[in-house]
C-alpha cells in the first residue's frame, strides 16, 4: 500500500431543490389557492476521522466530492426530499485547510471526530409562502441555491508518543523493528526508509505506546532536501524524540548536530522537544573508545547518550526504561 499524506481535494454540497408554483384542485374547495411546497436542502459534505485508514491513497485519483442535490417540492405543500450527507473518511491525524488561504478548519485527531467542509444549499420556496391578503393567487416561487464549493488540502500527520530520528543508515528501522512487531525495511544503504513506520511498544501495564520511525535526515532537511522535509510533520504530535546516533560514522558529534540544526530549522516547538540521545551501534566501537565519544555527545547536547545495539539487543531495557520515565509511565 501507498503512503500518502498529502492531497488536494474540491468538496462541493448539494444544490438546494426548486420549489414550485401549484394550485389545489380539490372537490368541494371553492377558490382553491397556493399549494405550491418548498424544495429541500442539499446535502453537506463531511470529513470523519477513522482509525482503520493509515494513509490518504483514497484521495490521489478521484479529487471531487459532491454530496446529493435536495428535491424540487411538490404539490399539496409537500417539502421536497433532504440531500443526504456526504461522509468522507479519512486517517487519524488529518489537517484540514483552505487550499489558497492556508487557514486551518479543522484537525481530526480522535476516531468518529467529524468536521462539515462544505454545507449545502438552501432550497428554493413555494407559491404557498407568497400567499397574502393582497394576492391571493401568487404564482411567484423561488430556485434553490447552490451549496458550498472549497479547494481543500488534507495533511497527514502520525499519532504517535514516540518519534525516532536521526541520520540516514543510523539504525532507527532495526530499533523499532526489536521493540515492536513492525517489519520495516532494513538494508545498509542510505535512505532505506521511505516512509514512516509506526510500531506498538508494549508498556510494563500492558498498553502499548506508538513509536514512530521518520525517514532519515540530511543537512537542509527543514529547507526541502533529501526526504525528512516531507516527513518533519509527523513528528509534530509527539511527546518525546529518540535522536539515535551511529557510533560506526566517521563523526557522530557531527551527525548529532547536524539533525539537531535541522529540527530548529524547521520550528514548530521541535527543538524544545523532550528528547534523548541514543548512541547506537556500540559494537562497533572499542571498549577504551566508548567513554571519550560519549563525553563528546554529552558536551555538545547536554544530554547523556544511553548506549545501545539494536542489532545485539544491547541495552534496550535500559532505553524503554528512559521511554516510559519521560512519559510518566509507571
Amino acid at each position: 500500500m501507498q503512503f500518502i499524506d498529502q492531497a488536494r481535494i474540491t468538496v462541493r454540497g448539494g444544490r438546494g431543490g426548486d420549489g414550485i408554483a401549484a394550485f389545489r384542485r380539490e372537490k368541494y374547495v371553492p377558490a382553491g389557492g397556493p399549494s405550491g411546497g418548498d424544495g429541500g436542502h442539499g446535502g453537506p459534505v463531511v470529513l470523519e476521522a477513522d482509525s482503520n485508514l493509515q494513509t490518504l491513497l483514497d484521495f490521489k485519483y478521484k479529487r471531487l466530492f459532491a454530496a446529493d442535490d435536495g428535491r424540487r417540492g411538490g404539490p399539496n405543500k409537500c417539502t421536497g426530499a433532504t440531500g443526504r450527507d456526504l461522509v468522507i473518511k479519512v486517517p487519524c491525524g488529518t489537517e484540514v485547510r483552505h487550499l489558497s488561504s492556508s487557514i486551518l478548519l479543522g484537525d481530526l485527531t480522535a476516531p468518529g471526530q467529524r468536521l462539515t467542509v462544505a454545507f449545502g444549499g438552501r432550497g428554493g420556496l413555494g407559491n404557498a409562502h407568497y400567499l397574502s391578503n393582497r394576492n391571493r393567487a401568487p404564482e411567484k416561487f423561488t430556485e434553490g441555491r447552490d451549496g458550498e464549493e472549497w479547494p481543500l488540502q488534507l495533511e497527514l500527520k502520525l499519532l504517535a508518543e514516540v518519534g525516532i530520528i536521526g541520520l540516514p543508515n543510523a539504525g532507527k528501522s532495526t530499533l523499532i523493528a526489536v521493540l515492536s512487531a513492525a517489519r520495516p525495511k532494513i538494508a545498509d544503504y542510505p535512505f532505506t526508509t521511505l516512509v514512516p513506520n509506526l510500531g506498538v511498544v508494549r508498556r510494563p501495564s500492558g498498553d502499548g505506546t506508538v513509536f514512530a520511525d521518520i525517514p532519515g535526515l540530511i543537512a537542509g532537511a527543514a529547507q526541502g532536501a533529501g526526504l525528512g522535509h516531507d516527513f518533519l510533520r509527523h513528528i509534530e504530535r509527539t511527546r518525546l524524540l529518540i535522536h539515535v546516533v551511529d557510533a560506526g560514522a566517521d563523526d557522530p558529534v557531527e551527525d548529532l548536530r547536524v539533525v539537531e540544526k535541522e529540527l530548529e530549522a524547521y520550528g514548530h516547538g521541535l527543538v524544545d522537544r523532550p528528547r534523548l540521545l541514543v548512541l547506537n551501534k556500540r559494537e562497533l566501537l572499542l571498549d577504551e573508545q566508548l567513554p571519550e565519544l560519549r563525553r563528546e555527545l554529552e558536551e555538545a547536547s547536554g544530554r547523556s547518550p544511553i548506549c545501545i545495539s539494536a542489532a545485539m539487543g544491547a541495552n534496550l531495557d535500559q532505553l524503554l526504561c528512559m521511554v516510559w520515565s519521560e512519559l510518566g509511565i509507571p
